[in-house]
């Protein structure tokens, strides 16, 4: 599947996840946000550049549990709470947070059950 971004075509899977780490942009994730019916806000873009950098550090995408370890911390005390901001993540991606934060970081499907 190809998906225009500003002229040029970008190669994805059918699922619209990008087959070349290189070909992501800004513009790409917008694109995609909206054909998923997703706004995006601060704290989206904030965990879709999580996941492009821990996955160009560790060569795989954060789990759940890593990502609320990782970010919940660092969010100061209003995220004190893991189950809190857990469900902050599913009100920004609520479908499956996993799944659409790596397609809009522009990463690798994630396999069932990751």
């Amino acid at each position: 599947m190809q998906v225009e971004v500003n002229g040029r075509q970008i190669e994805t899977d059918e699922q619209g996840f990008l087959l070349d780490f290189e070909d992501w942009s800004e513009e790409f994730v917008e694109k995609m946000a909206a054909q998923d019916g997703l706004t995006l806000y601060d704290e989206s873009w904030g965990l879709i550049g999580y996941f492009r950098e821990y996955y160009q550090q560790n060569s795989s995408h954060p789990s759940m549990r890593q990502l609320v370890l990782d970010l919940g911390r660092q969010s100061g005390e209003h995220f004190h709470d893991r189950k809190q901001y857990e469900k902050f993540v599913y009100k920004l991606f609520p479908r499956d947070p996993i799944r659409e934060l790596c397609k809009l970081a522009g990463l690798p499907k994630p396999e069932p059950g990751d």
